[in-house]
C-alpha cells in the first residue's frame, strides 16, 4: 500500500514505464512487488490490468534471502473508477490509490482531490490553486 512505501524502498528507481496513457486516469493503485529483475517488464497476476512499473538502477541490491528486487507496479481492478464510473469508487479511492500525475521515479506520489473523486474545494477554487500542489 502506498502509505507503507518509503522513500528508502524506491530510492533506486530510474524510470517509470507506463503501459497506458495516464492522462485521463484519476488514480492508479501502486504496490511494491518482489520481482526477479531490476528492469524487465514484470509478470502480472492480479485481476484487472497493469498500468505501469518502475525500473531500478544498477545500485539496487536484491534481497539476501530471496534474490528478488522490490519494485513498484501500478495497476487497476475491473471495478475501479476508470471502468465503473458510478461504482464503489465513484467517490473516494482504494487505500493504495495515487494520482498518477504526482508520480515520478523515487517519489511516492500522493492522493489528490482528483484521485479521491471530488472537485477542488471552494477555498482552493477561490485562491486559484490547481492540483497537483
Amino acid at each position: 500500500m502506498s502509505s507503507l512505501i518509503t522513500e528508502d524502498e524506491i530510492c533506486h528507481e530510474t524510470e517509470l514505464v507506463w503501459l497506458e496513457d495516464t492522462t485521463d486516469l484519476d488514480y492508479v493503485r501502486q504496490s511494491l512487488d518482489r520481482l526477479p529483475t531490476r528492469r524487465a517488464r514484470p509478470a502480472y497476476h492480479r485481476d484487472g490490468r497493469m498500468i505501469g512499473y518502475a525500473l531500478l538502477g544498477p545500485n539496487a541490491r536484491p534481497s539476501r534471502s530471496s534474490g528478488t528486487f522490490r519494485r513498484r507496479v501500478f495497476w487497476l481492478l475491473p471495478h475501479d473508477r476508470d471502468t465503473d464510473a458510478d461504482g464503489v469508487y465513484a467517490t473516494g479511492a482504494p487505500a493504495e490509490a495515487i494520482d498518477p500525475r504526482t508520480l515520478a521515479p523515487a517519489s511516492k506520489g500522493r492522493k489528490t482531490e482528483r484521485s479521491e473523486g471530488g472537485p477542488p474545494s471552494t477555498a482552493m477554487q477561490e485562491l486559484g490553486i490547481t492540483l497537483p500542489l
